[in-house]
């Protein structure tokens, strides 16, 4: 093989490489409060569906209370009923071709989140690949969190936050113990936020 073949078909390899790489949007977050400030106090976590609690859900509760004591909630004491009550819904699906966000709207005490992939349950993508490139195949994992935090005593919210991400399903980073977290950290990112106001985290 000659010098020439050999630079080509290296060329060639390095624009295959070039092209499976693909640009994922950072995570978008909106919250949504009364502006007054927030009280603190005890707090449980729980799904916003009756269904039995999943593994994943499991994942999902445990990085989004890790974020809610950070935020200056505490755990309530054994048979104590806590002062509020955070319920949490996410969903996993795949996405053929670029990510394609999808438009955010949730209202305080409005029923939860519209323009997403549905609230109140688990949606597993059925594993979509689409062609990259040279002939490879992959998707886009796209994940998302919605938490609503009520006091206990009335079931009045008090704050409501969804966070919408986007990973490579090929990579180890689209697991859902690193996701919960990824998607946790930035729904509470200057906890309570700018009620309204889309945010962008990296």
């Amino acid at each position: 093989m000659t010098m020439r073949s050999i630079l080509a078909l290296a060329l060639t390899g390095a624009g295959l490489a070039a092209c499976t790489t693909v640009s994922l949007p950072p995570t978008e977050v909106l919250r949504y409060h009364l502006g007054a400030p927030i009280d603190r106090g005890t707090v449980t976590v729980q799904p916003l569906s009756a269904a039995p609690a999943s593994l994943e859900f499991k994942s999902y509760a445990a990085a989004v209370q890790g974020e809610l004591l950070k935020s200056g909630y505490g755990v309530p004491a054994a048979g104590a009923k806590p002062q509020f009550i955070a319920t949490v819904a996410f969903t996993r699906t795949t996405q053929a071709g670029p990510p394609r966000q999808s438009p955010i709207s949730i209202g305080l005490g409005g029923g939860g989140f519209s323009g997403g992939r549905g609230s109140g349950g688990v949606g597993l993508g059925g594993g979509v690949g689409f062609p990259i490139g040279g002939g490879g195949r992959s998707a886009i994992l796209v994940t998302e969190l919605s938490v609503t935090i009520k006091r206990s005593a009335d079931q009045s919210p008090v704050w409501e936050g969804r966070a919408q991400s986007f990973a490579d399903a090929r990579k180890a980073d689209a697991t859902t113990d690193i996701q919960a977290g990824k998607l946790a950290r930035a729904l509470f990112t200057g906890f309570p936020g700018e009620s309204g106001r889309t945010i962008q985290v990296k």
